[in-house]
């Protein structure tokens, strides 16, 4: 349940100010556009199967590799609150699970009053899979409602390139 629904860091649209989304983003050039439209499916599907008996907040999440592929994960409480686990990091371990290293657009899905994003250590575990201009969306149960970048939600972020991994 590690995803929130923080304030809105600078330089970020309100959902309501912002523009139509593209549903298609061209994340790089060996791909096709990829339907953002398949990643809040996929989020809103593994949200469905979230196990949230605690905070009853259930959180979906997508990622894209580079090969194209779509992980998604949900977010699984346990009594012990600490030991839960967040969607985005479910996520993350189905991509490595199947090959994936680098994550080219994240899409998390939740149900709140304002826009649900990476918690900060899930922002921080993306980092080591994605680079500052990724793109990291918020959807809820019908509409994409917030979209940021990875820098923008983790300004000066410390990942991979400062140990030379890069």
């Amino acid at each position: 349940m590690c995803s929130i629904a923080p304030r809105r860091p600078r330089g970020t649209l309100r959902a309501q100010n912002a523009p139509a989304p593209k549903r298609n983003l061209d994340v790089t050039s060996s791909l096709p556009p990829l339907p953002w439209d398949q990643l809040a499916q996929a989020a809103r599907a593994a949200r469905e199967r979230a196990y949230a008996p605690y905070s009853d907040f259930a959180v979906g999440a997508a990622l894209l590799d580079e090969q194209g592929r779509i992980h998604a994960g949900c977010n699984v409480e346990n009594a012990a609150y600490p030991q839960g686990l967040c969607a985005e990091a479910v996520a993350l371990g189905q991509l490595v699970l199947s090959g994936g290293t680098r994550v080219l657009a994240a899409l998390v899905v939740g149900e709140a009053a304002q826009p649900v994003t990476p918690c900060g250590g899930c922002r921080q575990k993306l980092r080591e899979f994605a680079a500052d201009d990724t793109p990291v969306w918020s959807a809820d149960l019908q509409d994409i409602t917030a979209r940021h970048t990875l820098g923008a939600l983790l300004p000066a972020s410390f990942g991979p390139d400062h140990l030379g991994k890069a």
